[in-house]
């Protein structure tokens, strides 16, 4: 069953929220779900619907020096290796760049070897930052170029 990528709802929000294991296992990352992303960024608040569902998300938005920049991007555990990811990146670059961005941005944690690789497979350039997110704590900044074209598996 192939999912349609939609503009997210408040009621996606909830469900994912309800889901949250089925998108980040034992991590809990649900106060990152900021709820006033979707309503001020409806553009690039995106979610992959299938009849069974959300199959994936990305929140995000266009920062006004022409930055895509992704807050979380997930696929939900029966739905990875299908291309979701791909497709909501895809999805949410095209929003951005009719936005005005220019260039793409996202940041994981050094230990996430599976977001590393999925966003160096989708060409985006990663480097380790030193106290990004604090003092002794580090963050991978992955950066690319817009246009964006899916690179393929």
């Amino acid at each position: 069953m192939r999912a349609q990528i939609t503009s997210a709802e408040m009621t996606d929000i909830h469900q994912i929220l309800a889901d949250h294991h089925r998108y980040w296992g034992e991590r809990d990352l649900r106060s990152l779900h900021l709820l006033a992303l979707v309503q001020e960024f409806g553009e690039t608040c995106l979610v992959a619907r299938a009849e069974d569902g959300i199959h994936g998300y990305v929140i995000g938005f266009v920062t006004p020096t022409g930055t895509g920049y992704v807050h979380l991007v997930a696929t939900r555990d029966d739905a990875r290796g299908t291309g979701i990811g791909r497709r909501l990146y895809a999805a949410f670059a095209d929003a951005a760049h009719r936005l005005g961005a220019l260039r793409l941005k996202a940041i994981t944690s050094p230990g996430n070897t599976g977001s590393i690789a999925f966003h160096r497979s989708l060409g985006f350039d990663a480097k380790v930052v030193d106290d990004y997110n604090g003092p002794g704590q580090a963050m991978v900044v992955f950066r690319r170029a817009l246009p964006f074209d899916a690179v393929q598996p």
